[in-house]
């Protein structure tokens, strides 16, 4: 893979898996081009609800908007220009506020292959 620069425009946004809500991925890089990490766009539509155990390693950094994360009581909120690191395991509640919210994420490894692991193991 060589150097490469995205735009939000470059992503194709799908329904995140398993949420009924307005929230919106797309990954630009992933297991499909070789590399150890994935890195995408999210797109969250106001006061909107995502709960996740996390099954990789994950950091948002918030584009537009503001989150709010809860993890373990307590709740931290980031704006424009803010990053948030929600490590693996961490059981996590993020919100979007009454502006909805764009981020850049970067995970590792590969969340789509984690969590459809973690959909094949519970069947």
């Amino acid at each position: 893979m060589k150097v490469r620069k995205f735009a939000i425009s470059d992503a194709s946004l799908e329904r995140s898996p398993g949420q009924d809500g307005n929230i919106f991925v797309g990954n630009l890089v992933d297991q499909r081009h070789g590399g150890p990490i994935t890195i995408g766009f999210g797109r969250y539509a106001p006061n909107q609800n995502l709960e996740e155990t996390m099954s990789v390693d994950d950091v948002m950094i918030v584009l537009e908007g503001k989150l709010s994360v809860t993890s373990d009581g307590d709740t931290i909120t980031a704006g424009p220009g803010e990053i948030v690191y929600m490590p693996k395991g961490e059981t996590i509640t993020i919100r979007s506020h009454e502006q909805g919210a764009l981020t850049a994420y970067v995970t590792y490894p590969h969340w789509q292959e984690a969590h459809e692991a973690r959909a094949r193991g519970s069947r």
